[in-house]
């Protein structure tokens, strides 16, 4: 019997696929290479503050032997009923912890991320990618998906959600179908993470696509519905998977409650003002996404869907991937990590597709090209991988958690009501649980009630909303943040008042106790006399410590105690280089300065302080070199380039010094003095 004759395709029908090239050598030997690219990008300190709640909700799962479903971690809804989403994910890494430390919260990071994107990878060649170049798109993605890829739930639903591509890509290009595996998958990610949604999504874009797929054109009478009800049958089965796998999410230890999260939080949530604090839920902030390649999968993504639709027809369950996850992480910037693992498979088939023309580099023997792809996949990440505020590290970012304020309360036994800022929490938590009398006030969730959260958000930056949250809890202590939001005023309101003594501070956190009250003794022994905690009342302090040198005497003593008090102390080092610089003792304030960078070489302001001293010494090329650092630590900065144009004075280079001037006005307007010095230069040149 001959053959049967090939048909045309019908527009809108997916393609037939290729089978996907071997596993060469050489393809191999570049997938390696493209796999210790992915592990590099996921090889930098941890700095998630939420790490420390994630174990201590594991520790109560395997201490308790069971899942808390009452709230055991804020005391002001100690006891309440609680769903905690993230249960699952808690529960399989505490043993991680426990058993590996730092180094097996970086084993759990490289193993699900290569996980994740192995699969994604075989996702991509079931769909037709061939050859090297899906290798460089894993690992553009990879760069997007490192912001999340600490020890974190989405860790694990990366590789869920890598998983559920691979399970129904494989069955759409007519593979083997392993669609009842999405049952456990889906029950697995609702136990997880309340992103749970985004698998069900995929569920019913792949079902509702076989519903719609039309018959081929010119098919033998009688075959095209025989496919048609076929494709048809596959789409009700899925759907039917679907349902079980929504009906398996219900076995969980909070029931609907669980399944109910992220619709309550999108209904009536996303609006509190505590939520819309939290970076994280707000739009994508592309001052740190712009060397990810974030941008060019924005970008990319939707032009190659166009593409794909005018070459072979549009693909419906791309397209609506790419429209829906689009939006979606553009809206909120914590699915952009999600949306990359995503976009990845697809971005492969069609780059790949795209760019399979006949040339030298197709004729090309298979290690030249493997070579060639490897150097891609190093060339792509060595921007997002350079990075100052990220650099490559296997440990955690300890200045991020409070762990001298903790070590303070642990040895004087600050215990009571206490109020904090929920990015303390986790360690807090951590610390001191399940200790009833040092639980946090509220937790990295938002545990509390709709009033409290209110009065929370508000009292950052109000002191009449700080003072009736504190009449509705008269609080014993405050763990606040050491480097709050220039407009927050929490800090100075509680300078201000005399009820509040400041008993610990460093670069990280300051613990405020109430006078008069069960840490009354705390409170007398420890108070600092003459430093405050808010910017306000420290820019006061150094008008005045530079009219009265006793009192500059005492500040130096206190900040000598801050020091002694933490190893997190760079902030004092600079303010006791202020007062150095006040006795005019240079060498002194340099030395300390070049100390504080030691500590901590993000200090705000410290390299510009460093260019000041040299210009003062008669440096000037020093000074031009510190603020060179100083704009990559900080960025533009007021009086920068005012200083900066000072140094090319000092040079000889009245034009570099113009320039400078223009730049600082630029940036800063009302800076009388650049203005002035900028006329100064005018008139000089006139002359």
């Amino acid at each position: 019997m001959s053959p049967a004759p090939q048909t045309p395709r019908a527009r809108g029908e997916s393609a037939p696929r290729a089978a996907p090239a071997p596993l060469t050598l050489p393809l191999v030997a570049a997938a390696l290479v493209a796999a210790a690219c992915i592990t590099v990008s996921v090889s930098f300190r941890i700095a998630d503050p939420d790490l420390w709640q994630n174990l201590v909700v594991g520790k109560a799962i395997w201490t308790l032997h069971g899942v808390p479903t009452t709230q055991l971690w804020t005391w002001p809804t100690l006891g309440a009923p609680d769903v905690n989403w993230t249960w699952g994910f808690s529960a399989l890494l505490w043993p991680v912890w426990a058993h590996g430390g730092v180094f097996g919260l970086y084993a759990w990071r490289w193993i699900t991320t290569l996980a994740a994107f192995g699969l994604l990878w075989a996702a991509a060649r079931t769909m037709g990618a061939r050859g090297f170049l899906p290798l460089i798109v894993m690992v553009l993605c990879s760069l997007t998906w490192r912001l999340r890829s600490q020890a974190r739930p989405d860790t694990l639903v990366a590789v869920l959600l890598a998983l559920t591509v691979w399970i129904l890509e494989t069955r759409r290009a007519g593979g083997r179908d392993r669609t009842p595996w999405l049952i456990a998958t889906q029950w697995a990610w609702a136990n997880v993470h309340n992103s749970y949604f985004i698998g069900f999504t995929l569920i019913g874009l792949h079902a509702l696509d076989g519903w719609l797929a039309p018959p081929r054109r010119a098919a033998p009478v009688g075959h095209g519905a025989a496919a048609a009800r076929g494709r048809r049958a596959g789409a009700s089965r899925l759907f039917a998977i679907g349902l079980a796998a929504l009906a398996i999410s219900f076995v969980n230890p909070f029931g609907w409650r669980l399944l109910w999260q992220p619709f309550d939080f999108f209904l009536h949530h996303r609006n509190d003002p505590v939520f819309l604090s939290i970076g994280e839920l707000r739009p994508v902030d592309w001052s740190v996404n712009w060397k990810s390649g974030l941008p060019l999968l924005f970008v990319g993504w939707p032009v190659l869907v166009g593409w794909r639709a005018r070459r072979s027809g549009l693909d419906r369950v791309e397209f609506v991937a790419c429209a829906l996850f689009t939006a979606l992480a553009l809206n909120t910037q914590r699915f952009a990590g999600f949306y990359s693992l995503l976009a990845a498979p697809f971005v492969a088939r069609d780059l790949d597709s795209c760019l399979a023309r006949p040339g030298w580099l197709a004729r090309a023997p298979g290690a030249t090209r493997a070579a060639l792809a490897a150097l891609a996949c190093v060339v792509i990440g060595l921007p997002e991988w350079s990075r100052e505020e990220l650099p490559l590290a296997i440990g955690l970012y300890w200045r991020n958690y409070p762990v001298a304020a903790c070590d303070f309360m642990a040895a004087h036994d600050v215990r009571g009501r206490g109020f904090n800022q929920f990015g303390n929490a986790g360690y807090q938590l951590y610390r001191f649980w399940p200790d009833p009398g040092r639980l946090p006030f509220m937790d990295i969730h938002q545990a509390g009630t709709p009033v409290d959260r209110y009065l929370y958000a508000f009292a950052q930056q109000r002191g009449d909303a700080w003072r009736e949250l504190d009449h509705r809890h008269r609080f014993d202590y405050a763990v606040l943040s050491g480097l709050s939001p220039p407009k927050d005023s929490l800090l100075d309101v509680l300078d201000a008042d005399t009820t509040w003594a400041l008993v610990f501070k460093d670069d990280v956190a300051v613990l405020f106790v109430r006078r008069g009250g069960t840490l009354d003794s705390i409170a007398r022994g420890y108070a600092y006399r003459e430093l405050p905690a808010g910017m306000a009342a420290i820019e006061a302090l150094g008008a005045a410590c530079a009219r009265d040198s006793a009192r500059r005497a005492r500040v130096a003593a206190e900040l000598e105690r801050e020091v002694a008090g933490s190893p997190r102390h760079s902030r004092a080092l600079i303010m006791l280089s202020n007062l150095a610089l006040l006795e005019n003792r240079l060498d002194d304030a340099r030395e300390l300065v070049e100390a504080a960078i030691a500590l901590d070489r993000f200090r705000a302001g410290a390299h510009l302080r460093l260019g000041a001293i040299a210009l003062e010494q008669g440096r000037p090329r020093d000074a031009l070199r510190e603020f060179g650092h100083e704009r990559v630590v900080s960025g533009p900065m007021r009086g920068l380039e005012l200083q900066t144009g000072c140094a090319y004075l000092r040079l000889g280079d009245p034009a570099g010094a113009r320039a400078a001037y223009g730049r600082e006005l630029r940036r800063f307007p009302d800076n009388a003095e650049a203005r002035d010095s900028l006329a100064a230069l005018a008139r000089a040149g006139a002359l």
